[in-house]
């Protein structure tokens, strides 16, 4: 039995692919799902990781992210200075296997990036 791909119409703002490709465009976004999947770290550990992150991009991107249910924010001590971990949530989770195909793809058709190179031509 033959199973036809198909292929949704990312271009129509409904549309569900449409909607998890914006969730995840930010490039902050995806970093930090690599770093989580590491496990639980606190904000300073993550900001460390993420080379070029800012302080207010950071947080503002995790807040975002826990909206949208990726991420979990757990405090670890309730006073000042406050204490507090993130994690990813278990639809966080799920993304790991989608971004190991984009890291062995990345990985498979890397070109080398030495003056002279051919440029990338689809």
């Amino acid at each position: 039995m033959l199973m036809s791909l198909v292929i949704p119409d990312v271009l129509e703002e409904s549309c569900t692919t449409r909607q998890a490709l914006e969730r995840l465009a930010s490039k902050w976004r995806v970093l930090l799902i690599y770093a989580l999947l590491a496990g639980p770290q606190r904000h300073a550990e993550l900001r460390r990781r993420v080379a070029g992150i800012t302080q207010k991009v950071l947080t503002a991107t995790l807040r975002d992210m826990g909206h949208d249910g990726l991420v979990g924010r757990r405090v670890l001590k309730d006073t000042p200075p406050q204490r507090v971990e993130y994690a990813l949530a278990a639809l966080g989770k799920t993304l790991q296997e989608p971004l190991a195909a984009i890291c062995a793809w990345a990985t498979e058709h890397s070109t080398p990036s030495q003056p002279g190179a051919a440029p990338y031509r689809p």
